[in-house]
Order: structure tokens, then sequence, then C-alpha cells
């Protein structure tokens, strides 16, 4: 249902080295071109939602995203947490390269 990896334990445990553990909340945010995308906030878990323990933090996702992308691996790199659905999230059919509105600085 969840996987945490050693880069991406190693980055929460940074982050919360100096405050208090709260709950990490998985959540589908808008992702301009490419179409939605699976982020990370903190925030308490409803009663809607799915409370998952892992590596010693605590996660909660909507129960009805988890049905929707069965299970998600978290991830850390050097541009931040990569948040990656088992069930690929439906796209807008566009890219990242500015294709749809030039975003990303290549202009014709």
């Amino acid at each position: 249902m969840l996987t945490l990896t050693d880069a991406a334990r190693k980055e929460l445990e940074g982050f919360f080295a100096d405050r208090e553990k709260a709950t990490v909340r998985i959540y589908l945010a808008p992702g301009g071109c490419s179409g939605p995308r699976l982020a990370l906030a903190l925030d308490e878990a409803g009663e809607n939602d799915t409370r998952i323990e892992q590596g010693g933090f605590a996660f909660c996702i909507n129960n009805e995203l988890l049905q929707q992308v069965k299970s998600v691996s978290i991830d850390a790199n050097y541009l931040g947490f990569l948040v990656t659905p088992e069930v690929p999230l439906p796209s807008s059919g566009g890219s990242a390269c500015g294709g749809c509105c030039g975003g990303c600085g290549s202009h014709q």
C-alpha cells in the first residue's frame, strides 16, 4: 500500500529533526500541462482517509484516491520528494516541455 525508500525516510527525519512529527498527507495536486500528480503536505487524517504507519512516520490518503492508485511509492532526490502511484493518474495529454502554454520557456 505504501513504500517509503531510505532516501525519503532520511529526508523526513531531517525535516522533523527540530520539530514534532506530524501526519503526512498524500494528496492529488494539479499538474499543469502534464495533468494531476501526487504530492505531500502536513495534515491530520480525517474520517474519509486511510492512515498508514511506515518507517516511523504516519501518512494519510483519501480512501477514494487510494482505491484509484492502489499503492504509492515515496522516494526523494535532489529535486524533492517523488510520489509515484502504482496505477498512473490520468494525463491531460500535454507535456512538461511547454507544448501547451510555453510555461517552460520553449517558445517557437
